[in-house]
């Protein structure tokens, strides 16, 4: 399926699910007319800008250089346009086939103004949303590359003594030359040898 008829199908379900749900609202609560009507609105903006700000992300992340994104415009554009006559027309029908008075004017007026109304609606809000989108994940690609860089950068540590192989080695040879100077010194103090002592009344002898 085409990524705009996707789009287009999903939000005109959310239109007609809103006017109904609207329509049998207002016939509960009359009098909280005009909060309920701007609730829907935002109901159906805030659908198409989660699902536009999602697209400007993924399109971000997928082609880093602008010039070879994807033309997100024109697809918010044909699912703006699916969203309205879609919308418009399941919207007369629900209110024919459901006991439930939707508040629809005639087919014409869904079909035309009613569409119109209801592309706008969907499609500035997305085209926001694709900007954001984009933006945000462009922001997030700079501070990931920076941080690379900073980590490239900095330098590790040095083996420090009591860690790693070259700290062993130079502990074992700290010990071999502790012993060795050890053993020197023992040698040092090992008793001399001993003479006879010389009697001064011995006759000398002859040469």
């Amino acid at each position: 399926m085409k990524p705009w008829l996707l789009r287009g199908l999903g939000l005109a379900l959310v239109h007609v699910v809103v006017r109904v749900l609207l329509g049998a609202a207002l016939v509960q609560w009359p009098l909280q007319g005009s909060v309920m009507r701007w609730l829907a609105l935002v109901v159906v903006i805030l659908a198409a800008v989660v699902w536009a700000g999602i697209d400007g992300i993924r399109d971000r992340r997928a082609h880093p250089d602008p010039d070879r994104g994807e033309d997100l415009t024109m697809r918010w554009l044909a699912a703006g346009a699916v969203t309205g006559l879609l919308g418009g027309f399941l919207t007369w029908l629900a209110d024919v086939v459901l006991p439930v008075s939707v508040g629809v004017k005639s087919l014409l007026f869904e079909l035309t103004s009613g569409a119109a109304f209801t592309v706008l609606l969907v499609f500035v809000p997305a085209m926001v949303a694709v900007v954001a989108g984009r933006f945000f994940a462009n922001r997030g690609q700079k501070e990931d590359g920076r941080s690379r860089a900073d980590r490239a950068r900095t330098p590790e540590p040095a083996a420090t003594a009591g860690n790693g192989p070259a700290a062993d080695d130079s502990a074992t040879q700290s010990a071999s030359d502790g012993a060795q100077t050890q053993s020197a010194w023992r040698n040092d103090e090992a008793p001399t040898e001993t003479f006879p002592a010389i009697d001064p009344n011995a006759p000398r002898p002859e040469r």
